[in-house]
């Protein structure tokens, strides 16, 4: 990299499928060391595999960048629309001797596959071609430009996070650059749009190390700088096994409808193969201002829901009420599209959400927690609500609301008269507060009751608790 210089970085997925959560960790520390080092962050879309690439992907590669804010400087690139550029330079390696046409058939390569499988040797091309004329074949005949690779040897990756990593020349078989319809290759399309791009740190998942020594094969050919290289040891699952859809491996989308904030995703994302010191919980810009390659951990990182459920836990806690309340709407909403909340039932839904969030992991949760405040009228009893709201429960109930009426409408008067009522019957509080919550949420849990009869109102709260005050039957509608 020229002294002074900015780096330069980039995320370059495949859309063939959508962006899984180690190509998102992956993203972030480009973007971590972007923003760090007031480089540049790009985006490049890898569809030169047209076959299996959609649009739908890219959607959702774009959309799942968008939701954890990870932005983009300028427009991202294709690499399919510079297939042209990528052909030029294979003709320009040709030219120089650093490649070569290759015109043996599909049949005969078979034939050299199935020889070196029974001689138990490794499968690659044995260069037949390499130092042939192109005279040599017949008219016409179809044919693919391999890179004319080093043979003797070591090619060697300086690697930032791996250390020096070694590759025996004579390991490295002389690649495709140029299919015979003429379409370039991932090796060759890759070098070519990073040197185009500028990049200057080329920072991936350790499954790309393989292609680092084939690649520099090909940037050695062409004369070109090396960029920096960095590759991040995978995720694993909490037993150390490979990644698993049990274990996390799922789109990044998923981990929004499950109700995780972007914030904490962020946070986890980052530590997981990178550390500062004991620090588990920072936000971005902090983690901007300590972000460094150097602090990329050699081993895999073991990917934890537990830890994920506590660090999201904790971002809802420090989150606004208003903006949590909108979240929760939105969730509503997508889940009963018939569902919007009115201005009454929002202005609950904030009041209520101090309590609320402490007891939330998720969005979900927190939406399914406070599903009680979105509508007005007796609420639907579950299973264990309906088993606490008994006979004498309810006639307990209808005792009560005599007593309720007229009190003072807040949480401290409301707790008194109740804590009175109990008293007066020699019961524990619990067994009076129990049966209230069960009629005015329809669940066994909510924020404290007190507080939820206040959020909720005189009016509303007493229609909800006559509901299930006295008769045997359930009323709600």
């Amino acid at each position: 990299m020229p002294e002074n210089s900015k780096p330069v970085l980039r995320f370059a997925p495949s859309p063939t499928g959508y962006l899984h959560i180690g190509g998102a960790r992956t993203a972030l520390f480009n973007w971590l060391y972007a923003r760090h080092t007031g480089g540049t962050f790009l985006l490049r879309i890898e569809d030169t595999d047209r076959e299996r690439s959609t649009p739908e992907a890219v959607a959702a590669i774009l959309s799942g960048l968008d939701w954890l804010g990870l932005n983009w400087d300028g427009d991202p690139i294709h690499q399919l629309a510079r297939a042209g550029r990528h052909r030029a330079i294979a003709e320009q390696l040709l030219a120089t001797g650093k490649a070569y046409r290759c015109y043996a058939t599909p049949a005969e390569l078979e034939a050299m596959r199935t020889e070196q499988r029974a001689k138990g040797l490794p499968i690659r091309y044995d260069g037949r071609w390499r130092d042939r004329s192109p005279d040599e074949a017949p008219q016409g005949a179809p044919f693919v430009v391999r890179l004319k690779a080093q043979q003797e040897g070591e090619t060697i990756v300086e690697d930032v996070v791996l250390g020096e990593v070694r590759f025996a020349n004579d390991q490295l078989d002389d690649m495709i650059l140029l299919r015979s319809d003429g379409t370039p290759t991932y090796m060759l399309a890759v070098v070519v749009d990073d040197f185009d791009m500028g990049v200057t740190h080329v920072i991936r998942g350790a499954d790309h190390l393989n292609n680092a020594a084939r690649q520099l094969q090909i940037i050695h050919g062409l004369g070109w700088p090396i960029p920096i290289y960095g590759h991040i040891p995978l995720i694993h699952g909490p037993d150390g096994a490979k990644l698993s859809k049990r274990h996390g491996a799922l789109a990044v989308d998923a981990y929004r409808e499950m109700g995780y904030l972007p914030d904490a995703m962020r946070n986890y994302l980052a530590r997981l193969g990178w550390s500062h010191g004991d620090d588990e919980i920072f936000g971005t810009e902090q983690a901007i201002a300590w972000f460094d390659l150097t602090n990329i951990g050699r081993s895999p990182a073991r990917f934890d829901f537990k830890k994920l459920d506590n660090l999201n836990a904790h971002y809802i806690r420090s989150a606004e009420n208003s903006v949590l309340a909108d979240r929760v709407a939105q969730l509503s909403s997508a889940a009963v599209p018939s569902r919007v909340l009115n201005p009454i039932a929002r202005a609950r839904l904030i009041a209520a959400m101090p309590g609320l969030k402490e007891r939330a992991k998720t969005l979900v949760e927190l939406t399914q927690a406070a599903e009680f405040l979105f509508a007005d009228g007796p609420r639907i009893l579950d299973a264990a609500a309906e088993k606490i709201l008994d006979a004498n429960a309810r006639a307990q109930l209808e005792e009560l609301l005599l007593r309720l009426e007229n009190v003072a409408w807040n949480a401290a008067a409301i707790e008194a008269e109740v804590r009175s009522f109990a008293e007066s019957k020699t019961l524990k509080l619990g067994q009076v507060a129990q049966p209230i919550r069960a009629a005015v949420t329809g669940r066994t849990t909510s924020p404290p009751i007190f507080d939820v009869l206040e959020v909720l109102g005189r009016d509303e709260a007493l229609d909800r608790l006559r509901a299930y005050a006295g008769g045997p039957e359930a009323k709600a509608t």
